[in-house]
């Protein structure tokens, strides 16, 4: 099939070979500040659900603007066949494990990173591990990788909840969360926070809450319980979500506001979108009734995204077009990763 041109969105997502191009697709501003990187740019921990359409972005951003720049793709690699496609797309690719201090020394250089290394789900059952990959991987990686660029995923999650009719929490706000997860993400920030100031790394935090696609997320979550006709909680009644894409471009773009100290930033949509709302309104694209249960919390999980889009400006994919996306994508039997988000919990418990 051809791809839609530059600035083009269309109207459904045909497939996978035409969802990977949309989600890799730079924009002209992710061109230039791509373009503006030399040596090489190491994406650690790039081959899970973000990284592979991170790292063809950057791939494309940087031939298009023909810059000089080695793409290099760090991970376990469970799946050999993720290597084959980042290959495929201009990446060279390391296989390291993390947790391993002289294998993680060994790395090549790189003055610029993005680092997406992080542990969710399973963190109930294996609390130790957690901390393990949240706190120890990033201090190895920061000493590695130390003065050098870097752009580090981070959470929403690292803050508490907040009243449902706020605007969200805002990158100032105290860094008290419930759970053993939203606690390890507070440490692993703290961790790049120490190795910032004392080394000398310029770093940004980029604390996003939630990255959106049509096979994983939590409009897939809410649009497959709609299909099935199961009925939607509503107690967590309130979310924030933002593109994939949009996700991919804006923190490429945030490694050149990296800073020593670090400085974080919220990064999600500007809509907060109502779990009622939404729900009902995927009931309408499918021509499904909708069955509720429970009451809005006073509370939710809310980011005010307001400093990341005066930094780079609004997202370029809104809420409203990736719930018809979602809805179509669902209703047409399209494949999913079948990870679901948990997005209803609220008591830290993943």
């Amino acid at each position: 099939m051809n791809a839609p041109t530059e600035g083009e969105l269309p109207e459904t997502i045909a497939d996978e070979e035409a969802l990977e191009e949309l989600l890799s697709r730079p924009t002209p501003e992710t061109i230039a500040a791509v373009g503006e990187l030399t040596g090489t740019l190491a994406i650690i921990g790039g081959g899970g659900k973000i990284g592979p359409s991170l790292t063809r972005m950057a791939c494309r951003a940087r031939d298009e603007a023909g810059a000089d720049l080695r793409v290099l793709v760090v991970d376990r690699f469970p799946d050999a066949s993720v290597r084959d496609r980042l290959a495929a797309a201009g990446a060279e690719t390391a296989t390291c494990d993390l947790l391993d201090p002289s294998a993680v020394a060994d790395l090549p250089d790189a003055g610029n990173v993005v680092y997406m290394v992080g542990m969710k789900f399973g963190t109930a059952a294996a609390p130790a591990l957690t901390w393990a990959i949240n706190t120890v991987v990033p201090a190895h990686v920061a000493r590695r990788y130390r003065g050098s660029r870097m752009a580090a995923f981070s959470t929403g999650c690292v803050y508490e909840m907040v009243p449902a009719e706020s605007d969200g929490s805002v990158e100032t706000d105290p860094l008290t969360p419930v759970g053993e997860y939203a606690n390890s993400c507070v440490g692993r920030e703290r961790v790049l926070e120490h190795f910032a100031a004392t080394d000398g790394t310029p770093m940004v935090l980029v604390r996003l809450n939630y990255a959106v696609e049509m096979r994983y997320g939590v409009l897939v979550d809410l649009a497959q319980a709609v299909l099935d006709g199961r009925e939607i909680d509503v107690t967590t009644g309130w979310f924030n979500v933002l593109w994939q894409g949009d996700v991919n471009a804006s923190v490429l773009r945030l490694l050149g506001r990296a800073t020593s100290p670090a400085t974080a930033i919220n990064l999600t949509g500007p809509e907060k979108l109502s779990t009622r709302r939404t729900a009902a309104r995927l009931g309408e694209l499918t021509g499904r009734e909708v069955r509720f249960a429970g009451a809005e919390a006073a509370t939710a999980w809310l980011s005010d995204a307001s400093r990341a889009r005066e930094l780079l400006g609004p997202p370029r994919v809104d809420a409203e077009r990736v719930i018809r996306w979602t809805a179509r994508w669902i209703a047409d039997g399209g494949p999913t990763l079948g990870k679901p988000t948990h997005f209803q919990e609220r008591g830290g418990e993943y």
